[in-house]
């Protein structure tokens, strides 16, 4: 799936010399984490967030430092704090040279960009213009169309290929020991007996049974063993119906 496919468009942008009491009431209205900032021909010129709202002199929340940490820091990183927390207009406060994403990317590459940067709106660009913009709500949104834990009763299959798909699914994952896990179904009911060596493996092998067409329910006799030295760890029987 590309960032095309799911992203929100036409964009709500704002002028960068609008006030910032206008781009506040436009978040809020609009009910959005983040503005783009456009040029009167459209261009994409930065971002305004929430985050670059936080430190105000209004409501008392500006920044302070230690003067010692102001010497070290020099006069420069000061004078943009008074700016961030007393501009008057968005283009004095906005970030530049906003991260985007471009409109043909894949949506791993934009989930990527949005941990790398810890960002949650993306403008989408097309040719140098934008064309959109990518949000988490988008994500999630393209999460719940995609046809997330589809209902067991769509499925017709039999136990054994209900088993078998479960067993091919363990074994496609890199952090799996599939010889270690044996899987029995009967009526639609899993049983998975076996070894792991990570208590994580339990939560990830009882998905990866969950989530087999046609499962009705999973029972984990999973044993756990440290790998180190070789102690039994117990054993915990879930039931999922």
């Amino acid at each position: 799936m590309l960032v095309r496919d799911i992203m929100s468009s036409p964009v709500i942008t704002i002028d960068p010399r609008a006030t910032v009491r206008s781009a506040i009431q436009k978040l809020l209205d609009a009910k959005l984490s983040g503005l783009p900032v456009s040029d009167v021909n459209g261009n994409l010129i930065g971002l305004l967030s929430e985050a670059d709202l936080l430190h105000r002199s209004e409501i008392g929340t500006a920044k302070t430092r230690p003067a010692w940490l102001e010497f070290i820091l020099g006069p420069g990183r000061s004078a943009r704090d008074y700016t961030q927390s007393h501009a008057r207009y968005v283009e004095e406060i906005m970030t530049t040279e906003p991260i985007t994403v471009d409109a043909d990317a894949s949506l791993d590459e934009a989930v990527k960009l949005m941990e790398t940067n810890r960002i949650k709106r993306l403008p989408v660009v097309k040719n140098g213009a934008m064309v959109g913009i990518l949000s988490r709500s988008d994500l999630l949104r393209a999460l719940l169309r995609s046809g997330l834990l589809p209902g067991a009763e769509t499925a017709n299959l039999s136990d054994a290929e209900i088993a078998q798909a479960i067993r091919n699914e363990i074994k496609g994952q890199k952090w799996s020991m599939p010889d270690a896990i044996k899987v029995e179904v009967s009526g639609g009911a899993v049983t998975l007996n076996g070894t792991i060596f990570d208590e994580r493996e339990r939560d990830a092998i009882r998905v990866c049974a969950e989530n087999a067409p046609g499962v009705k329910s999973v029972i984990d006799n999973l044993i756990w063993i440290d790998p180190e030295s070789g102690a039994f760890m117990g054993l915990v029987a879930v039931s999922c119906g």
